[in-house]
């Protein structure tokens, strides 16, 4: 029988040993971590704190900027042509909201909703973080707003909130000068990216609101916003409040735009009204327009659409990118070239026949004159009185293309007129070079002799031909044509005027070559053969003009077509007239081009003396002019910017003016931005 082992007792030292022993090692863990706890609080709350004191602000205080009211445009005598007008719309927090497509259903049956709405609300969605209020529905009703009021408790997170809503009172009036605001897009934005204009929802894109978009904004303001960890606004720690943008005024003078757009009477074409002493543009009207408040705050697709689709192209500013062939009213231009360099005499005579040939060519086609047969020996003032080709055929091809082209260039012909808005077309300005470089193809004779005519490959604006017509007009003198007028730095400041560009060199070196032409431009409305004549009936003072109607079709035969309805023609001719009045000492020169008309004398003539009759009664002109008589100049921008004009408004516009307009910005609410 084994015996059992005997049981091995405890050794009760050796147990306390190893537990001091892992006692003090655990105890030297706990120290170790406790200083490398201690040491790590060290660098963060010493070494750093100040780099991490301003990361945890960072974090807890926000800035929201504040959209500044927006500059308003007034014409010369302070009629709006640009304002902010209050509104409100409906803004949706879409973290108070549980369903929003329940909700956007239930919503649209109280105020309606379009497709356009909805596609720009979920847009901002994306854009926006939750807790933000994002625009819904812009420009509410009255109805609207009193709809829902009642069901406001039916929309948790649907507010109704103000804003600022730019406003162009005029209309189609002004849409070629003043342009409009829209939404930004994505090329914009990301220019604005990182500066305090990120968050503006609308920037101007064209005319005067896009070019002066720097001096319109204003400067944004900003609250310093605390916020939690979810980024909720808690309070509002700090307020800058924002600078309006600068007031600008036009040289535009309404009475004349009135005249001018009233004129065209729907018909495609322009006008355009120059103040020649200083390059100051009075009136700037193209037609068909459109009304500009439709792209405030994002046009619809179906208006954009019926724009885009229209086919009279309403869009386009046939002032500044709408080209065309000057057809006869280059005449007054090259007889001066003719004179200053020496080729022609004011007595210099043409035998007009009905047609004339390239000298050495008599078989070769026959350049015509309007009339058959031709009108018999003339000289320079009754060639431009009854605007004779074979006297600017000759003097064209005497005068050859390289220096007729380098002369017309000194009237700005083929370059843009340097005019303050953001787009203009350069139109073509025949020459040897031109023709290489864009047709590869040499030059001809007969390239030259239709170019005297204003025909061949001559594109102009109507802009381009007020600049040159500004130049003949103030003696030779080029003056850059400009819109605006003067500035204000705040609505109660005081009106600046701005800096005016000096003139360019002088054109015309002898005063008695400007007279001889415009005597032949007199000779066009008072002449009993002028291509005019009649229209200075009942006007006080003497207009210089001239008439052009330029041919969109080449003839394909040799048959003259005197039988032609005036309907017929006008699918074929372009109708231009250029002038300006008092003749002797010219205050105002007008330009009108229409894109289908029979004559320049019978249809686009009226356009003009329409602007002179405006421009006329703003200055209570005698019924019968003095020799050497000194006409007022325009009035003077140093009264109150509340002060309206005295001068009679056209019943056919509604003109409202600065003082009201000022006092309703006052009082209009500062509006945070949002997109």
């Amino acid at each position: 029988m084994k015996r059992k082992p005997r049981p091995v007792l405890r050794n009760s030292g050796d147990e306390q040993r190893q537990f001091t022993r892992r006692a003090w090692f655990s105890l030297a863990l706990i120290m170790l971590a406790l200083v490398g706890l201690g040491v790590r609080f060290f660098w963060l709350q010493v070494v750093r704190h100040d780099e991490f004191v301003t990361r945890a602000n960072d974090n807890s205080i926000h800035v929201r900027f504040l959209s500044p009211p927006r500059g308003m445009i007034f014409d010369r005598n302070g009629v709006v042509l640009a304002e902010n007008v209050p509104a409100f719309r409906l803004e949706v927090v879409p973290d108070q909201v549980h369903d929003m497509p329940a909700m956007l259903k239930s919503l649209a049956t109280v105020v309606p909703l379009s497709s356009d709405d909805l596609r720009r609300f979920h847009q901002a969605l994306k854009e926006q973080r939750s807790f933000q209020s994002v625009p819904l529905r812009n420009r509410l009703s009255e109805d609207e707003i009193a709809r829902f009021a009642i069901n406001r408790w039916r929309f948790p997170g649907v507010e109704i909130a103000p804003y600022l809503r730019r406003y162009y009172p005029q209309g189609a009036l002004t849409a070629s000068v003043v342009g409009y605001v829209g939404s930004i897009d994505q090329r914009e934005a990301e220019k604005l990216q990182g500066t305090p204009y990120a968050d503006m929802s609308q920037i101007g894109k064209s005319g005067i609101e896009r070019e002066y978009e720097k001096l319109l904004r204003g400067v944004p303001g900003y609250e310093l916003v605390e916020v939690n960890a979810d980024q909720r606004p808690l309070r509002v720690l700090e307020r800058v409040p924002p600078r309006p943008g600068e007031n600008l005024y036009l040289t535009l003078d309404m009475h004349l735009q009135n005249a001018a757009y009233t004129g065209l009477r729907g018909r495609a074409g322009a006008a355009v009204a120059v103040d020649p002493r200083n390059g100051q543009v009075l009136a700037l009207a193209s037609s068909p327009s459109y009304d500009p408040n439709l792209f405030v705050g994002g046009i619809s697709e179906a208006n954009y659409k019926a724009l885009l689709d229209d086919p009279h192209h309403p869009l386009l500013n046939r002032v500044t990118d709408g080209t065309y062939l000057p057809g006869s009213t280059v005449k007054p231009f090259e007889a001066v070239a003719g004179l200053e360099l020496g080729l022609r005499t004011p007595q210099y005579t043409v035998d007009s026949v009905g047609e004339w040939h390239i000298p050495g060519l008599p078989g070769a086609r026959g350049y015509r004159d309007d009339v058959p047969g031709g009108v018999g020996v003339v000289d320079l003032a009754q060639a431009i009185e009854m605007s004779v080709n074979t006297y600017f055929y000759k003097l064209a091809y005497d005068m050859g293309i390289d220096r007729l082209s380098a002369f017309m260039a000194k009237f700005g012909f083929g370059q843009p007129s340097g005019i303050d808005l953001p787009h203009e077309a350069s139109g073509v300005l025949p020459s040897r070079a031109w023709k290489q470089k864009t047709l590869h193809r040499p030059w001809y004779l007969g390239d030259t002799v239709i170019s005297g005519i204003g025909q061949g490959y001559w594109q102009v604006t109507p802009l381009q031909l007020a600049n040159a017509l500004s130049t003949l007009a103030d003696f030779g003198q080029p003056q850059r044509l400009h819109l605006l007028l003067a500035t204000q730095d705040g609505n109660d400041a005081p009106i600046k005027p701005v800096v005016v560009p000096p003139p360019g060199p002088p054109v015309i070196a002898h005063r008695a070559d400007w007279q001889a032409v415009m005597q032949g431009m007199v000779k066009v409305v008072e002449g009993a053969r002028g291509t005019a004549r009649g229209l200075d009936v009942g006007f006080p003072y003497r207009i210089a003009g001239k008439t052009g109607t330029a041919e969109i079709f080449s003839r394909t035969s040799h048959a003259w077509h005197n039988d032609r309805t005036n309907q017929e023609l006008a699918l074929r001719h372009r109708a231009l007239f250029i002038g300006f009045t008092p003749a002797s000492d010219p205050r105002v020169a007008g330009v009108a081009v229409l894109e289908r008309a029979a004559w320049g004398g019978r249809d686009a003539a009226p356009i003009v003396r329409d602007m002179f009759d405006a421009w006329a009664r703003l200055r209570h002109l005698p019924d019968t002019p003095l020799p050497g008589d000194t006409l007022p100049a325009w009035a003077p921008l140093s009264l109150p910017a509340g002060t309206a004009s005295s001068a009679p408004v056209p019943p056919a516009v509604d003109l409202p003016h600065a003082s009201s307009v000022l006092n309703r910005a006052r009082a209009a609410p500062t509006v945070s931005m949002s997109p």
